[in-house]
């Protein structure tokens, strides 16, 4: 995947004339193959001269015919390694020296950090053949790697990027790893990670309590897939960190994992071998295909088929792995012991789920591993390789044909993102959801790996060693920090702690979710949009929840145009866990009557249900909020659809599965089911009461939930279109930013975008940072570089 940038010209001379010149290649040049590359390309253009790694990126001196060395820069960008991300090349010309013969010469750490580290890649093909060949020497080593894949990102401990710089340090090269090493036409000359049985890692199994110790001599993979086929939880060290797997098609053996990891009813991801284990669940277009099978190997959101065909070697899952989901996430094995784990005698279809309880950080520290998943695992499939890089699956999903990454983690950090326009050097620390931060500099900004919730003492410190790691990678140092507007976001009172004098930024919520998807887009400076910014909790300027915004809004700042109607929180995160209550609330706020033959108000215990009468009536711990998520949720409880959320977004998560399986698309727009648009001294207002009426109504008249739901759906996505024509009407812009996490939902998002774009709008949604709050430090990082070192 390399990029074509331009090479500076060398000053006109003789075709034969001996030139000698001085190359640096910047990107992800290192881990890459990228110095054998060099070597080959400078040998067969018969140059002298060598190539090493510095923090400044690949650098070679050549020497030789002009013609030569032309041809050498020409060939640098378009004939790069497969993983290789070519930035620039710059060219200047040295005095000849009449050196004899190329070499790689060893790294030097002088200099700034200027070079970018290489993602995690899936194993390639060549070793996978390798891997099956019984006449190989690295048959079924679990360590199998070349300079095309393997680790990389979560085995760096500095730059630049050589064996003593990462965690391969410890296990010294074996004769034969050796020579292949410096074998310039070996596949695995200078690969940083080579290793064989010989000369390690190694796997070990450890068994907990009630399982017997593994036999003498045996194969720690053989008694790990027994283990898997009876039925039991196995925690897997994989590149970034433990997972969890279980066999996904033995009900029991799911239960007990979820309960054991205390996960609710959110959905598990399935490992198998292979796309033909999957096809038959799920509805698999090229792209998903593409995704499932490429270098990166994400976790890939899919529509699940409403009818599963079974027949001989189909493989269907327990209901609970993913009770009450749209789509299944599907992945295949990206490790050699993922590819090993999944041979014959295990189950092929695996949950494999992240190690952790529910909330705290992935586990990557093996004796930590054994103390806090004691309760989870049955049994630790180990080996000795450190993990200096905690580094979560990534997860996408395929929106109207193009992929949607909804979690940027393993496979995709820390490749940059390019900025519209340079900023100082600068950290934003993202929010307390779904924490990412993001370090910037220059026209580039590089986005953390996901850390998790800060809710969490363990999520805070791993947020505090990746901060460091990062920065040592990127050469980075922050002179300002920024931070959301919210007054106890743990996100915000690290960066208050950690600012040693360095102003804090305070950047609005929504704001920064609008700022995230520009500058993904490349917008440049000056330009607003209509951002629609839904998503579940914001700190508002007013103090309210906001979370149903349209701002007309560019980096510099923001109008707020319009959002949905206040209605009251009702005991805050209560009403986020107890959808119920949210529906309760909605009713209230539209003057509607809560009956008893109404699910939500059903769902609501007697008791509570009078002091919520009591708490609404007199605005007791009602913070006002506008927020769009929890609309989903109390629509999802008035249908009957959920009524208590076990994880974030649950009930919206229902009531969009409940609109698919009811043909959502095929769906007429219901005119009952419509908002009230409100103009006053302030924003427009966007008032859900007559929606409101038309869902109880349909309720009563016991409509399915699914068609409710996909009126629902419809009646929002108009409301988007509406409001937008309206400021466009007012002088606002033609271009619409759809973000946050409510868009993380593919049916609203589809249809919102389709409605503007029939309206004339040109519609910017993300592709490669996520919507949700893990985008939210992208936009946090621009907003405050253009606002200046000046705190708010």
């Amino acid at each position: 995947m390399s990029t074509a940038p331009g090479v500076r010209p060398a000053p006109a001379v003789g075709a034969d004339s001996v030139r000698r010149a001085r190359v640096v290649v910047r990107g992800v040049v290192q881990g890459v193959g990228f110095r054998p590359f060099v070597y080959g390309l400078a040998t067969g253009l018969g140059l002298a001269g060598h190539v090493t790694n510095t923090g400044d990126g690949v650098v070679a001196e050549v020497e030789g015919a002009s013609s030569a060395v032309d041809r050498f820069c020409a060939r640098l960008a378009p004939g790069a390694p497969p993983l290789a991300v070519v930035e620039s090349v710059e060219r200047a010309d040295l005095p000849v020296t009449r050196e004899s013969g190329f070499g790689i010469v060893a790294s030097r750490a002088d200099g700034p950090v200027r070079t970018l580290v290489a993602p995690d890649t899936a194993t390639c093909r060549d070793c996978l053949a390798e891997l099956a060949d019984p006449g190989d020497r690295r048959h079924r080593h679990p360590f199998i790697t070349c300079t095309h894949c393997g680790p990389r990102f979560t085995i760096v401990t500095g730059l630049p990027y050589d064996r003593a710089h990462t965690t391969m340090a410890g296990f010294p090269l074996c004769p034969d790893c050796a020579r292949e090493y410096r074998d310039p036409g070996d596949r695995r000359f200078h690969a940083q990670p080579v290793a064989c049985p010989a000369c390690g890692p190694r796997l070990r199994l450890v068994t907990g309590p009630g399982h017997g110790p593994p036999a003498a001599g045996a194969d720690p993979l053989d008694a790990a897939r027994s283990l898997l086929a009876a039925g039991a939880v196995l925690a897997v060290k994989g590149i970034g960190g433990y997972h969890l797997a279980c066999d996904a098609t033995r009900p029991e053996a799911v239960a007990a994992l979820r309960r054991r990891k205390a996960r609710g009813d959110k959905p598990f991801a399935l490992m198998a071998p292979d796309v033909q284990d999957v096809g038959h669940l799920v509805h698999m277009g090229p792209v998903e295909r593409d995704l499932l099978t490429g270098p990166v190997r994400p976790v890939v959101l899919m529509r699940r088929r409403p009818v599963v065909r079974s027949g001989p070697g189909m493989l269907v899952p327990a209901d609970s792995v993913a009770p009450g989901s749209p789509d299944l996430g599907v992945m295949l094995p990206y490790s050699p012991v993922h590819h090993l784990l999944l041979a014959a005698g295990a189950p092929r279809l695996l949950v494999m789920t992240s190690g952790n309880v529910s909330g705290e950080p992935i586990v990557t520290d093996d004796e930590e591993a054994l103390t806090r998943l004691a309760g989870l695992a049955d049994a630790w499939l180990t080996h000795d390789r450190p993990v200096h890089v905690p580094c979560d699956d990534s997860v996408v999903r395929v929106l109207d044909g193009e992929p949607l990454v909804l979690r940027r983690s393993r496979g995709y950090a820390p490749l940059p993102v390019t900025l519209p326009a340079p900023v100082v050097p600068a950290l934003a620390v993202g929010g307390d959801l779904k924490n990412v931060f993001c370090l910037g500099q220059g026209d580039r900004a590089w986005l953390s790996a996901h850390v998790g919730d800060m809710d969490d003492l363990a999520t805070q410190e791993a947020f505090g060693r990746a901060e460091r790691h990062l920065e040592s990678v990127t050469g980075v140092r922050p002179a300002l920090l920024a931070a959301d507007t919210h007054p106890g976001y743990r996100s915000g009172a690290w960066a208050r702690q950690h600012a040693a004098g360095r102003p804090v930024v305070r950047v609005q919520h929504h704001h920064a979710h609008i700022a995230s998807v520009l500058a993904e887009h490349g917008f440049p400076e000056g330009c607003r949009v209509t951002g629609v910014a839904f998503d579940g909790t914001g700190h508002g300027d007013d103090g309210a929840v906001w979370g149903g915004e349209f701002l007309l809004a560019d980096y510099d700042g923001f109008h707020r145009f319009a959002h949905l109607a206040y209605v009251p929180l009702p005991g805050g995160d209560a009403a986020v866990r107890r959808p119920y209550r949210m529906a309760l609330a909605h009713l209230h706020a539209a003057g509607i009557t809560a009956g008893p033959d109404l699910p939500c108000t059903a769902a609501c215990p007697p008791d509570e249900l009078d002091l919520l009468r009591v708490q609404l009536a007199r605005e007791l711990n009602c913070v006002p909020t506008s927020s769009m998520g929890r609309l989903f949720d109390a629509v999802s409880s008035l249908t009957g659809v959920c009524h208590h959320a076990g994880y974030e977004a649950q009930a919206a998560v229902e009531l969009e599965a409940a609109a698919v399986a009811a043909g959502a698309d095929d769906e007429p727009h219901d005119p009952r089911y419509a908002f009230r648009l409100s103009d006053g001294p302030g924003p427009l207002t966007a008032g859900p009461a007559p929606l409101l009426t038309a869902v109880v109504e349909d309720v009563r008249r016991r409509v399915p939930a699914g068609v409710i739901a996909a009126r629902f759906h419809r009646a929002v996505a108009r409301l988007v279109r509406d409001v937008c024509v309206a400021a466009r009407r007012a002088g606002g812009p033609r271009t619409v930013a759809l973000t946050g996490g409510v868009f993380s939902n593919a049916l609203l998002s589809s249809a919102c975008a389709r409605e503007l774009r029939t309206a004339g709008f040109t519609v910017l949604r993300h592709r490669d940072i996520p919507p949700n709050d893990g985008g939210l430090a992208l936009g946090q990082l621009i907003v405050a570089a253009r606002a200046g070192a000046t705190a708010r």
